[in-house]
This record gives C-alpha cells, sequence and structure tokens, in this order.
C-alpha cells in the first residue's frame, strides 16, 4: 500500500511540474522579445513616407533641394511664391536682403515653418547653410522647403564676398593626395545605433530633427584643407558624377557611394563608429550640406566638407557646371535694407 501512495503521489507531481515548465518557458520568452530598433523604425517611416535620402534631394513633385535666381522678369512671381527665410546675421540682414524676406535664427526654422502655408525659400551667404536648413525641414514634413543656390552671393554682386573670398587657392593642383585612381571598393556595415526611448519611426525623426536644428550648422563643417591634407582622418564620400570622380580627380582614397539611399541599402556602405567621421563632398557643399543633416538624422557623425570643389581646385580644367566665376556668377537682381 505504501509503494501505491508514493505511485500516485508521482502521478500527480510529474504533470504538475510539467506544466509550471512550460508556463516558465512562455513567460521567459516574452521577456526575452527583440524590440524594433529605433533606427529601423525610423527608416521603415523614411521609406514609406518619401523621406528617403534620394526624396530630400528631389521632392515627390520633382523640385530639387535648391532653386536659382530667378530671371528679373520673373522676379514678383518668384517673391510671391515663396515665404523667405534669411538666416544672415541681424547686422548683415537689416544692411541689405531680398524684399520681403524675414530674418530667423537658425534655431528658430521650425517654429517659423509652422506659420505659413506658402513653400518655404531658405537664403543664407553661400547657400550651404540654408541647404542643411532645407534638408531638415523637409525631414520634418515640409518637402516644398527649398534653399536659393549659391546664396546671397548668387542674388547680387554687392552680396556676392563669401563666394568670392573663398575661391583662388586651388590647394589640390599637384597636391600628393590628389588622385585620378578608381574609387576604393565599396564596403558594408552594420546601422547606426541610435538611442531614444520612443517608439514611433514618425516621432523618433522629428525628435532627431530637433535636435540638429537646435546645434545649428557651424559644428558639422569640416575645411576643404584638412580634408585634403589628413585624408586618412576621415572617412570620405565623393559625390560627383562618375566621370567626373576620374575627370576631375578626387581626395586620395575618397569613396563614391552614389546614389545613396536607404530603400536600396546603399547606406551601408557608411561606417556607423562614432569615431568614424564621414565627410560628404561636392561641387559646391551645397548638396553635401544636405546629405549631411540626412546622415546625422540617420546616427552616422556626419560632416560637409565647405565649398566643395570649388573651395578646393576652382581651375580645374574639367568643370562644365557649378563653377564658381566659371558658368556660376552673381545676377543683379535688386536688394532693400527695409
Amino acid at each position: 500500500m505504501k509503494k501505491l501512495a508514493i505511485y500516485f503521489i508521482v502521478l500527480l507531481i510529474v504533470p504538475a511540474l510539467f506544466l509550471t515548465s512550460c508556463d516558465r518557458g512562455d513567460d521567459l520568452g516574452e521577456d526575452t522579445a527583440v524590440a524594433t530598433p529605433a533606427f529601423t523604425l525610423m527608416t521603415d517611416f523614411m521609406v514609406q513616407n518619401n523621406r528617403d535620402i534620394g526624396n530630400i534631394l528631389t521632392n515627390t513633385d520633382n523640385e530639387k533641394f535648391v532653386v536659382g535666381p530667378p530671371a528679373a522678369a520673373d522676379l514678383q512671381t518668384f517673391l510671391d511664391t515663396y515665404y523667405i527665410m534669411d538666416l544672415r546675421s541681424s547686422s548683415d540682414f537689416a544692411t541689405t536682403h531680398i524684399e520681403g524676406a524675414n530674418n530667423v535664427a537658425f534655431s528658430d526654422i521650425l517654429t517659423t515653418a509652422a506659420t505659413t502655408s506658402k513653400p518655404i525659400l531658405m537664403v543664407c551667404y553661400t547657400g550651404q547653410t540654408a541647404c542643411y536648413a532645407t534638408a531638415l525641414l523637409r525631414l520634418y514634413g515640409y518637402p516644398s522647403t527649398r534653399s536659393l543656390k549659391w546664396g546671397m552671393s548668387g542674388w547680387n554682386a554687392s552680396t556676392a564676398g563669401p563666394w568670392n573670398s573663398k575661391i583662388g587657392s586651388n590647394l589640390a593642383d599637384g597636391h600628393s593626395n590628389w588622385s585620378h585612381q578608381g574609387a576604393p571598393a565599396t564596403l558594408v556595415f552594420d546601422d547606426p545605433t541610435i538611442s531614444t526611448t520612443l517608439t514611433d519611426g514618425e516621432a523618433i525623426l522629428k525628435q532627431r530633427v530637433k535636435a540638429l536644428v537646435a546645434a545649428g550648422f557651424g559644428s558639422v563643417t569640416v575645411s576643404g584643407s584638412d580634408v585634403l591634407n589628413n585624408p586618412s582622418q576621415y572617412f570620405i564620400n565623393n559625390y560627383f558624377s562618375e566621370a567626373d570622380y576620374l575627370g576631375f580627380g578626387h581626395i586620395n582614397g575618397a569613396y563614391r557611394i552614389l546614389p545613396l539611399t536607404l530603400g536600396d541599402n546603399s547606406y551601408l556602405g557608411l561606417n556607423p563608429d562614432a569615431n568614424a567621421k564621414i565627410v560628404t563632398y561636392c561641387y559646391t557643399g551645397q548638396t553635401s550640406a544636405v546629405i549631411t543633416a540626412c546622415l546625422r538624422v540617420l546616427g552616422y557623425n556626419a560632416y560637409t566638407m565647405t565649398f566643395g570643389m570649388n573651395g578646393i581646385y576652382n581651375t580645374n580644367p574639367s568643370w562644365t557646371t557649378n563653377q564658381w566665376g566659371g558658368d556660376s556668377n552673381p545676377k543683379n537682381l535688386p536688394v532693400t535694407n527695409n
């Protein structure tokens, strides 16, 4: 009888242990479920809502991020179309500005954008700060925002000093770090890591844009001379066409990851390490400012090379477009101090 009692007790205990074990396993599975990374949440939203890098460069209405100064005959239509934000200093704005423009601090571009239903035109000295701001506004949800190409330098000869003063050094001409070799093979890296408590892709994107607006533009720039003299200190991405990459030449070791988008995973060619200073350079520093804004939102330690190719080799014989003082010069459009 004693053995029989023990047998029945075992029959009761074993199933209970089995069920307890199953319950613990289920709970453990729920507790250790891996949350979707913030980077994935944000970039999924960006791709699905036309905010991939390509859409920031050219929106769904086929409008590029920059627009050139208008012909004199089209001036009034141009002025009536846009709400103009001039990002220059208050003193320079007071001296000379475009009629109807509004002097806005960089840190206030989001709050100011919310006050108008017009397409926004960003204006600065050279177009580079304005392009960075344009990218951030497009990322935030203002896709019709554009930047005045060449900034006030392209509007009138009296305000062309900021561009004129940066041209003529031709540092790259004959420099040992200037190369005509083919681009190095593109590597494949992991996604950047984004730290946030938010779990909504749009909210994460807006949080990151706001932080970059608060930080301003000056901290994301590097000079062409520093990159040219010290290329090993940077992860360099050249944003030329393939023909110009070889024809113009390029900074030694520069990759050519172009197009650069989330949708085709080409962004994985960039190094996400926080110690890797990713520098994009283009012809004018304007496209690279847009790319840099996008990359910083994505979590890269990204920088733009100011004045681009124009700043280090303006007299390169391969120029056909975007050469300051060549095919591109200031217009004679009116300015005011009222």
